[in-house]
């Protein structure tokens, strides 16, 4: 489908992705209407271009009406921590509102809705893993809320002609990121240039794509892939270790610090400590990354640097 003109709902739209999101699409032509708790996002990252309506998803009448015309919804609120002392919570907050972003799009005729999903359903699986790969084993409530997830949005898709694009999101970076490991290392080394505390034991390895990237793979995907159910892999072909962050994040700073460590081959609870995706379904449909793994964070480590000045 094309997205000029077109009408679009983004849930989580005053978040990190969803706010780039929306100037994207904004920038694009389309007429969009943000919905967001704020529990994860902040309103003033909402353009005012956008239509902006603050409430909780986990509420079935939030979305009453609010889907009348709507072309297309993209789904990103969540509750994102990974590492939560209410996993149980976790898993029903994101299952109900994707249940309740459903049932709107049913009582309103939508028929679309890209759904960003997370590389932590695949769990531990070998590198690079690719989209068909299997079993699907989770190893945090945010991994499985999100397997359920893709779950309900694969049944509606092959019984009530709804069409999905599926996106499994490496780690995502850029400004506006707070709560992860490049701003928490910048905002740690701002504070104390001479100590830099490390979770876990700085060997974890991962693939880290910039958003500007992120956005250009998912409009590339919507625009391209055409099937009920489209299942993507968002990431790049490249990883970045912990203690290539903080060698990246003190090298941007100017300064050298004593790194001591947690310990432990996990940061924390749930944490996948090896991740790459494959993209070779990406790359078969036109699409390649811009920025490596280490550009990216370079990239995003400038970018928040600038704006915590």
């Amino acid at each position: 489908m094309t997205l000029s003109n077109g009408r679009v709902l983004v849930t989580g739209g005053a978040g990190f992705i969803g706010s780039h999101l929306t100037e994207r699409l904004l920038e694009d032509g389309a007429d969009v209407t943000v919905v967001d708790d704020l529990s994860n996002g902040d309103g003033d990252r909402v353009p005012d271009a956008a239509d902006f309506v603050e409430v909780d998803l986990t509420d079935p009448d939030t979305l009453v009406g609010r889907l009348d015309d709507i072309d297309l919804v993209f789904h990103l609120a969540a509750s994102k921590h990974v590492d939560t002392n209410r996993p149980h919570g976790q898993f029903d907050d994101n299952t109900q509102m994707t249940r309740n972003v459903l049932e709107a799009m049913a009582d309103a005729d939508a028929t679309e809705i890209a759904y960003t999903s997370s590389s932590t359903v695949y769990g531990e699986a070998p590198r690079p893993t690719p989209e068909d790969y299997a079993p699907l084993e989770p190893i945090s409530a945010y991994g499985a809320s999100k397997l359920a997830d893709e779950g309900l949005l694969s049944a509606r898709a092959h019984s009530h002609d709804l069409t999905v694009w599926n996106f499994r999101f490496a780690n995502v970076v850029g400004p506006r990121l707070r709560g992860a490991v490049v701003p928490d290392f910048v905002e740690k080394l701002r504070d104390d240039p001479e100590h830099l505390t490390i979770l876990g034991d700085g060997r974890q390895e991962k693939s880290y794509l910039h958003v500007e990237d992120c956005l250009d793979a998912m409009l590339h995907v919507v625009e391209h892939a055409d099937d009920a159910m489209n299942t993507y892999n968002l990431g790049t072909r490249t990883t970045t270790s912990v203690d290539r962050i903080a060698a990246i994040v003190a090298e941007e700073l100017g300064v050298d610090p004593e790194r001591e460590y947690t310990g432990g081959e996990r940061g924390w609870t749930g944490d996948v400590p090896k991740m790459r995706l494959s993209i070779e379904k990406l790359s078969a449909l036109g699409w390649e990354p811009r920025l490596s793994s280490d550009e990216a964070v370079r990239r995003s480590t400038r970018e928040i640097v600038d704006e915590l000045r």
